[in-house]
């Protein structure tokens, strides 16, 4: 994986979790509490495993112990804390080297499991773990018929860049 497509998939990850708890915002807690709290929560496992592989990036320790936490953070604090989290993906792999990218880190999983992988397979978990939660999320979000935003990379590239959609566009 290129550093180019790194950076650009990121972008996407942060762009499709705007979306994604701008509608889980507008879902009212009275009506939907129980899908406002499963999507929540689902959101903050996301976060949670983002903030654990940031620190195995960085060589550093974490403090968790969990890939979710027992309380249910408040959804406005969680965005915020995710648009940080994300942003802070979006500079690292701006920078990466592909050096970098294929260096084996050895670290410990929450259940106390050792592991290693390279940064780019860390990368890519991150990339991945994510959209495949946040279609979990939007499946709650279909079952209190709320339509979720459409998390495609093909949707975001047009938005980013219209001419794409003229025929013959070549770039």
């Amino acid at each position: 994986m290129t550093q180019k497509i790194l950076s650009t998939l990121f972008a996407q990850k942060s762009w499709a979790n705007r979306e994604l708890f701008d509608v889980v915002a507008s879902v009212t807690a009275a009506e939907h509490t129980a899908a406002r709290e499963t999507a929540t929560r689902t959101l903050n496992h996301i976060y949670i495993v983002d903030e654990i592989f940031r620190a195995h990036l960085m060589a550093e320790k974490h403090s968790y112990t969990a890939t979710n936490t027992p309380e249910t953070p408040d959804l406005g604090e969680l965005h915020f804390a995710v648009a940080e989290t994300d942003g802070w993906f979006e500079k690292y792999v701006e920078a990466i080297s592909d050096q970098a990218l294929a260096e084996k880190i050895s670290f410990q999983f929450t259940d106390g499991d050792s592991g290693t992988m390279t940064r780019e397979e860390m990368l890519f978990h991150v990339l991945s773990h994510g959209s495949y939660h946040r279609g979990n999320v939007g499946q709650v979000l279909k079952g209190i018929s709320v339509a979720p935003p459409r998390d495609l990379l093909t949707k975001f590239l047009h938005l980013q860049e219209p001419r794409r959609r003229q025929l013959g566009c070549h770039q």
